[in-house]
């Protein structure tokens, strides 16, 4: 009898430690399937009753949980529609007959998604102080039922700018009550999940801005069932890692991936060997010392104990992003100089990784099936790191080119080029969400009906979409879509920085245009993490269309050396009616001639010539500029375009001398010169260069 007795109690504590080991699962690794079922509450408002969801008990997240989970599992929905976390809100989930049932249940494992409701005026502005106080006891009364409870916190699914409180006060209040979440937490020792990121960047699966559809409960669904099992499918990297990559020299650098749940990652580069291990979430990383000594054959090692991946060829040097629409696109066989050069394009340590669009935005329909990948975020093809050959240049930026092979013949050590450039695509497809929801919320309402969006890109973008049924289908001319589906598969992947060829696009509405590509600097800087990341953009080539002169002269205005902001001058080389000239060699070399003077400390002339400021001379005007060594007309006659005005502004051509110092302005019909400019023609035959050969950009003045 005693020794039965002693077997019994053997067993009941086998028992008990593999029920406590599935619950701690996270900590460790992979959890098996308990024999047990396990009950789990989901505890929330409208989002896990299911709301907008035509068949939520079987598409609302709860049910899908459920079908991830299996039968080891009982999963229980206690959603209540309108519910506060706030005991004192509108509407307390405490005193909800959902509640009571979930307290009823006893759930092993409690997962709670409240605060939606509480962004109401009703209740964040009144009872702030409340909160996590109030989340403690929810916690707390959940907790006697069932004192060996796992608690999982969940970050709150976004609320999208279409809200209609959005701009009053509810995007700042979530923000705030995601901080209150994140400090529960950690007093309550809970778990913490995030149903905000992954859903943040697929605006499309909120029908009403609020509450997802089946998709988005899904994503949820996955979410949890990662959560509670720790399963992520083992050990993977962004698609970015890859043989033949190229990675930053003297820069720390962060290697970061995903792996199941407490699974133990190791890193080897160059000697150094770093491990880590996974969060609830299954992310990890890791930061490397800077590598100093540039190379094409080091090898990555990233492993667990259940897979290892090797990333051989390693190149270390220079990294620079390619990016913004067609005229970076434009393809080195589409260049007048490509015939010429594709043939000799061979160099192993020039690398290129190319991510071309699927569908290009030409003017056609795309079918439904490409409409929804596009949602999806499948824009872009797979991508691989490849060696410069007459086979992968071919259809590489033409513009990324030169640029890249400039700094290889002037630098000596490996060059990587990551090219996302789209056809047509707008500033503000570029900028991250956060950044437009904050700074120009504006902008991202209704956008294919927006007039801060240019009327050309809206037109394309809705005959393209034609054929979706999804009346918030996606197109890469949307605000953010490119910043979410080009961008941020490369974040913290280091680079020395942004070569940008962009603004046909924004060129109707220059004030616009202004404040985005300020947006877009702080965008890239925050994706790299580097406040000081180097952007070179080339200015606006010569094109009849009228707006365009204004335009050049904005972005001459945009340049700011001390902020490592530089322009490029195109303007002689455009074609009247083509908005893509052929002579991509000059614009790169132009570009590169900025990275190799500012970046790399190099001792040539970065830019032609900058207007600097216009000095009267009774009534002559003086102008001076800087990179104004040697000043001459490119075609060897009279320097030409130069216009004087008085205050009335009625511009008048100005003869010009090139003298010691600048050029020497008078006309005989401005008597009182007050105004100048230079270049202001949509498409100029301006004709003043430097030394070196470098342009003078088009600018408008006042003289002082």
């Amino acid at each position: 009898m005693t020794m039965r007795i002693a077997r019994e109690w053997v067993r009941l504590v086998s028992l008990s430690l593999i029920f406590a080991g599935v619950l701690a699962a996270p900590a460790g690794s992979v959890a098996k399937t308990p024999k047990k079922p396990l009950k789990v509450a989901c505890i929330g408002n409208s989002i896990t009753y299911g709301t907008g969801i035509a068949d939520r008990l079987r598409d609302g997240y709860p049910a899908q949980l459920q079908r991830l989970l299996g039968e080891g599992y009982e999963v229980g929905s206690f959603g209540k529609p309108g519910a506060c976390l706030l005991r004192r809100g509108f509407r307390p989930y405490n005193e909800q007959q959902e509640y009571r049932d979930a307290l009823a249940f006893a759930g092993d494992i409690v997962v709670i998604h409240l605060g939606i409701n509480d962004t109401d005026p009703r209740a964040w502005p009144c009872y702030r102080d409340e909160f996590v106080s109030d989340y403690l006891q929810l916690i707390d009364s959940l907790r006697a039922c069932n004192p060996k409870a796992r608690f999982i916190l969940a970050r709150m699914t976004p609320i999208s700018d279409r809200h209609h409180r959005f701009q009053s006060g509810t995007k700042q209040w979530h923000g705030e009550i995601q901080q209150a979440i994140e400090q529960v937490a950690r007093l309550s020792k809970a778990d913490l999940i995030d149903f905000y990121d992954s859903l943040y960047v697929r605006p499309d699966l909120f029908p009403d801005g609020l509450h997802p559809n089946p998709e988005g409960a899904g994503i949820m669904a996955q979410t949890v069932y990662g959560a509670i099992t720790g399963n992520y499918g083992g050990l993977h990297m962004p698609e970015i890692y890859q043989d033949y990559m190229v990675l930053q020299r003297n820069v720390p650098l962060i290697v970061k991936g995903r792996a199941d749940a407490g699974e133990e990652v190791r890193v080897s580069l160059a000697g150094q060997k770093l491990k880590t291990r996974t969060n609830l979430r299954g992310e990890w990383q890791v930061q490397l010392q800077q590598l100093t000594e540039a190379g094409e054959d080091y090898e990555l090692t990233v492993e667990t104990a259940k897979k290892r991946l090797v990333y051989r060829h390693v190149a270390v040097g220079e990294v620079w992003l390619c990016s913004g629409q067609s005229n970076m696109a434009f393809m080195l066989r589409q260049a007048a100089s490509g015939a010429r050069d594709i043939p000799q394009a061979d160099d192993p340590g020039l690398r290129l990784y190319n991510m071309q669009p699927r569908w290009e935005t030409n003017a056609v329909e795309w079918p439904a099936s490409a409409c929804d990948s596009v949602n999806r975020h499948l824009y872009f093809r797979p991508a691989s790191w490849q060696k410069a050959t007459p086979a992968s240049v071919r259809n590489f930026s033409a513009v990324a080119y030169y640029f890249g092979r400039m700094l290889r013949d002037s630098l000596g050590v490996p060059v990587g080029l990551i090219c996302n450039a789209v056809g047509g695509s707008t500033a503000e497809s570029w900028v991250d969400r956060e950044t437009l929801e904050t700074q120009f919320p504006n902008i991202l309402r209704d956008w294919l009906k927006n007039d801060f969006i240019q009327d050309w890109a809206r037109g394309r973008a809705a005959l393209n979409i034609k054929q979706s049924g999804n009346p918030l289908s996606r197109h890469p001319y949307q605000p953010c879509y490119l910043y979410e589906t080009a961008v941020r598969p490369l974040l913290d992947y280091a680079v020395q920085g942004v070569v940008w060829y962009q603004g046909e696009s924004n060129a109707h509405n220059w004030t616009t245009h202004e404040r985005l590509f300020q947006m877009l600097k702080g965008t890239f800087r925050k994706a790299f993490n580097n406040d000081r990341l180097p952007v070179i953009f080339a200015q606006l080539s010569s094109l009849d269309r009228p707006t365009w002169t204004w335009f050049r002269d904005s972005q001459r205005q945009l340049m700011d050396e001390r902020d490592a902001t530089y322009m490029a001058v195109t303007s002689d080389l455009g074609d009247s009616l083509d908005v893509h000239p052929r002579q991509k060699q000059p614009v790169g070399e132009r570009m590169a001639r900025w990275a190799l003077a500012r970046c790399y400390g190099k001792a040539l002339v970065p830019s032609g010539p900058l207007f600097e400021k216009a000095l009267l001379d009774g009534n002559k005007v003086m102008v001076t500029f800087r990179y104004g060594e040697t000043l001459h007309a490119a075609d060897g006659g009279e320097v030409r375009t130069f216009e004087l005005a008085e205050e009335d502004g009625l511009f008048y051509p100005a003869t010009a001398e090139v003298v010691s110092g600048g050029v020497r302005l008078q006309c005989p019909q401005v008597k009182r010169p007050r105004l100048v400019r230079y270049g202001w023609q949509p498409f100029t035959r301006a004709n003043l260069v430097n030394g070196d050969g470098l342009p003078a950009s088009t600018f408008r003045g006042a003289v002082d």
